[in-house]
């Protein structure tokens, strides 16, 4: 498949061929249909994040299609139409079971702690966790606009600012969180 990868830390990004990548068990291969690109990316490849090793493909907000399943997949199967969190939770720790998956005590990331979606191809863990199916009406540029900066800045708002109906709120930012529309 063709990919964007980085062989050091900062060094220019590349695109060239590397193997397709093959399911886990409990994981899915996707197709990758649309892909974000979010400061985060950019902190990987600068090294920042001790996760990413190299040489490393990086990206965390996408949508696409399924291609491939592993073993234990129950509810998913080649031709869904899907997306992901940035965090992929494993489903079976204590924070994933009180239903806290986006401080899953061992999260995956595509884009950081394997490869991600600046390729044709992305793999998502536990994947009957993980992937989000997307209705047939959504296009995936926008359903990999909801990923990371979505879920963050509504997670902000709802959560920890806890704004009830009726309430104001000011953003000010850069980037797909501070930026959207």
């Amino acid at each position: 498949m063709r990919a964007v990868i980085f062989d050091e830390f900062g060094a220019p990004p590349q695109v060239r061929d590397v193997p397709d990548p093959t399911p886990p068990a409990g994981g899915a291969v996707v197709r990758v249909e649309a892909t974000g690109l979010c400061r985060s990316d950019w902190h990987g490849w600068q090294g920042h994040d001790s996760d990413v090793v190299v040489p490393h493909v990086p990206g965390h907000e996408f949508a696409g299609v399924v291609t491939a399943v592993g073993d234990g997949v129950r509810g998913w199967r080649p031709g869904d139409r899907v997306t992901a969190p940035f965090v992929c939770a494993c489903g079976r720790c204590p924070s994933c079971q009180a239903g806290d998956q986006q401080v899953c005590e061992r999260q995956s990331q595509p884009g950081f702690t394997h490869w991600g979606s600046f390729a044709e191809y992305v793999t998502v863990r536990d994947a009957d966790v993980n992937l989000v199916r997307l209705p047939d009406e959504l296009d995936f540029p926008a359903a990999a606009a909801l990923g990371c900066r979505f879920a963050t800045a509504f997670r902000a708002v709802a959560a920890q600012g806890r704004v009830a109906a009726g309430e104001w709120v000011a953003v000010h930012g850069c980037g797909g969180v501070g930026c959207r529309r």
